[in-house]
């Protein structure tokens, strides 16, 4: 073979080696890109349907609340007896005193239970009765109930303020308490509970009472009770 002959086919070897493979076609390519538009629009879809199942959900949500929002219920002390309230050293107080609680539920289609309920009564912002534990209780729509516990207990340790106002005022003929009521709460809408939340509420009770009162005081002005929940 001449040295021609020898260059020509060294030159249609390296020719064939640079010519573009059927991997590497226009063909392959517009089906590369079909591909990757492919795998783009079924990303989008994706996305817009789970966009739209969550606004659904948050529109649901949002119906299922205007229509079944839990209001607060609503405590009022409507009555008051006193049956024991006296002094001793160091100073020490003993109580027997009942507060009648009304409890309303406001709402229409909720209704509300209570568990691990308790009430006390405190003056000037100390414990005068120890706390008693209530049973759970359960209220339906636009129902009410009245919670009256006897609350108190002797040798109940005290300020020197405490026992000091306390005198002050049995003398003067108007006492100012305030009744407690802690616990916690679940809203109930048809089969849905909600979980619970912290309760509590304070009512400021203004009575008429003087050493010669046993049993039921008078209420010197309406005792609507502040709720937190």
């Amino acid at each position: 073979m001449g040295e021609g002959e020898a260059k020509a086919e060294q030159a249609a070897k390296a020719d064939h080696k640079h010519a573009p493979s059927a991997s590497s076609t226009p063909e392959s390519y517009s089906k590369d890109g079909d591909r990757r538009r492919d795998r783009r629009d079924t990303y989008r879809a994706f996305c817009a349907a789970i966009f739209t199942i969550l606004v659904l959900l948050g529109i649901i949500a949002l119906i299922l609340w205007l229509v079944y929002r839990p209001h607060k219920p609503r405590l009022t002390v409507v009555g008051a007896a006193i049956y024991d309230l006296n002094f001793t050293s160091p100073p020490l107080i003993s109580t027997s005193v009942q507060f009648s609680v009304l409890a309303r539920n406001p709402n229409r289609r909720v209704s509300i239970h209570y568990d691990k309920l308790s009430m006390y009564v405190t003056y000037k912002d100390q414990i005068i009765t120890p706390p008693l534990q209530l049973p759970p209780l359960r209220l339906g729509h636009k129902s009410t109930v009245v919670i009256a516990p006897v609350l108190g207990g002797a040798g109940i340790p005290v300020s020197p303020e405490v026992a000091n106002g306390l005198k002050s005022d049995e003398d003067y003929g108007l006492v100012t308490m305030r009744v407690v009521v802690t616990g916690r709460l679940r809203w109930k809408a048809g089969a849905i509970m909600t979980g619970r939340y912290g309760f509590y509420a304070t009512c400021g009770v203004w009575m008429r009472f003087n050493r010669s009162s046993n049993g039921q005081v008078p209420l010197l002005a309406p005792s609507t009770c502040k709720v937190d929940v």
